[in-house]
């Protein structure tokens, strides 16, 4: 009787069908029953009898194991997400049974994706639809494909479940924090941008147009207050202004082995990528053209500093996807390219990390040369492996050395941005997670004091 059971499964297993949990648990009573014929020989009425009775439960509730062809699957979610931010997903289940169905869901999402839940249970109402929600966080930038749906439904009474697999393509993109973005939108219309850490800058002359009026705030001069919209309002308003010139940014951004260092989950490069992108928006919101160029040993993209709403959506495109790569970056090649294609007089953003010799002297060569006919910016992030022996020296043991050593790479790199400095070129020295508002403060900064 044992050959001809195993042959059974064997066929089920083909239709994706499988005995449960429960099924084998029940089954541990004809077995304890075998037993009994150890005992006595007259007990195998009652062995044949439980054995029937065992038999029969299977193949009644093995008839009530659901079609593939009685579920539908489809699944929406919105096309963009952010990293590390939650992303919404729901998935439609269509049934066609005509009596409920206990099941459980499982979607096609990349683990790095972190889907929460991983697995839904749910019951399928008859002839219904049943829509289950979860939620993605994404720990990577990139497009995921997510292909199927997998459901495992039951049978009536749970001793049989079917292993069913559903075609849905859909795709994902995840992006830098773009979030940040509509969060310094509204923080603008509500005048409270210092809550991330922008500060307001006074403007040198006043050569500007008028853009609205808006409420009065410590750092405003009292000649710019609207004293008619005052007593109208009843509240100190004043008179807002944008520049009249379309100046031009251009990011240059290293995607070589500098910024393949991580903290918290992110490396350098994703931290770049979010600072960028809302300093793009800022520029782009005050008329400026912005332009990108990302490069590592080559160059990867090049995008022409344009204006407009729609080339933040080139930008979002270009980074989304762009990983650090361990090669050694060609600042030759990348500030070659950049003179070929920006004559105009631009502000460039150099963002990478100062870690040797070898770099901080093609750095500070290359950097400083933009001097005159460019206005270079230099952002220099900081790695927190190199910093956090400096914060606490121990007293003794292999710290003293491994602080030694920090200290030293740290001094080297204070005298190269010195250098930098004295040569004419601006200069950011912070930490890649902090680096968003320090550097839509310097921009402003530049803006107000008309450098460009």
């Amino acid at each position: 009787m044992t050959v001809p059971i195993l042959v059974l499964l064997v066929a089920l297993a083909a239709w994706g069908i499988y005995p449960s949990t429960r099924a084998v648990v029940l089954g541990i009573v004809p077995a304890v029953a075998t037993l009994g014929l150890a005992l006595s020989e007259q007990a195998w009425m009652v062995l044949l009898v439980v054995d029937v009775t065992y038999v029969v439960l299977l193949i009644r509730d093995l008839l009530t194991v659901p079609n593939p062809a009685s579920f539908e699957c489809e699944r929406s979610h919105a096309k963009v997400a952010s990293l590390k931010k939650r992303h919404p997903v729901s998935l439609t289940i269509a049934s066609l049974a005509r009596q409920p169905v206990r099941v459980q869901v499982r979607d096609d999402a990349d683990p790095i994706l972190q889907p929460t839940p991983r697995e839904i249970f749910t019951l399928l109402s008859p002839q219904a639809r049943t829509v289950v929600d979860y939620e993605l966080r994404p720990q990577r930038r990139g497009a995921f494909r997510m292909t199927a749906v997998y459901v495992r439904a039951w049978s009536r009474h749970g001793l049989w479940f079917r292993q069913m697999t559903y075609t849905c393509e859909t795709t994902l993109h995840v992006y830098p924090d773009i979030k940040q973005v509509s969060e310094y939108a509204m923080l603008a219309r509500l005048n409270r941008l210092s809550l991330i850490g922008v500060r307001r800058v006074r403007r040198v002359g006043h050569e500007d147009e008028f853009e609205r009026l808006r409420d009065y705030t410590i750092d405003d001069e009292y000649r710019w207050i609207d004293w008619r919209a005052t007593a109208r309002r009843r509240k100190l308003t004043v008179k807002d202004f944008q520049h009249s010139q379309s100046q031009r940014v251009v990011f240059m951004v290293d995607c070589g082995r500098m910024m393949t260092n991580e903290w918290k989950g992110l490396s350098m490069l994703d931290h770049t990528w979010n600072a960028v992108l809302l300093l793009a928006y800022v520029a782009l919101s005050h008329g400026d053209s912005v332009g990108l160029l990302a490069f590592s040993d080559e160059i990867h993209t090049f995008l022409n500093p344009r204006g407009g709403k729609s080339q933040i959506n080139r930008l979002i495109n270009a980074a989304f996807d762009r990983f650090p790569r361990m090669v050694e970056s060609r600042y030759d090649l990348a500030f070659r390219y950049l003179s070929a294609h920006v004559r105009k007089r631009t502000l460039v953003v150099l963002v990478t990390n100062l870690i040797d010799e070898v770099n901080g002297r093609q750095v500070e060569r290359y950097l400083t040369n933009l001097a005159g006919r460019h206005l270079p910016l230099g952002v220099f992030l900081r790695d927190h492996a190199m910093f956090e022996p400096l914060a606490r020296i121990p007293e003794h043991g292999h710290g003293i050395w491994k602080a030694a050593a920090a200290a030293r790479i740290v001094t080297w790199r204070h005298q190269v941005i010195t250098a930098i400095r004295a040569k004419g070129a601006l200069v950011l020295d912070v930490f890649s997670e902090e680096m968003t508002a320090p550097l839509v403060n310097q921009y402003l900064e530049i803006k107000a004091r008309r450098l460009l």
